[in-house]
């Protein structure tokens, strides 16, 4: 899976749990700007787990992999 193949998924996800538009979701602005709350960090998490079949507790994700959906999708494509 391409790096872009897992941006795209995360925007679709995102977009779902936000109920935004995909076309309004940037891959370079902070979760927080996008008016996710602490239950919605917890909705993508659970997403991404069931989407990519990651365990992310055993992943060693941190703060700086969850900045952005840029952050967060390129954690991911090393972890696949």
């Amino acid at each position: 899976m391409t790096l872009q193949n897992i941006q795209d998924t995360l925007i679709k996800g995102i977009a779902s749990i936000t109920s935004k538009d995909e076309s309004s979701i940037a891959v370079d602005v902070p979760f927080h700007k996008l008016g996710i709350d602490s239950l919605g960090f917890v909705e993508i998490l659970v997403f991404i787990e069931k989407t990519f079949n990651l365990q992310l507790i055993e992943s060693g994700l941190d703060r700086k992999d969850f900045e952005t959906i840029h952050s967060l999708a390129s954690f991911l494509h090393k972890k696949l």
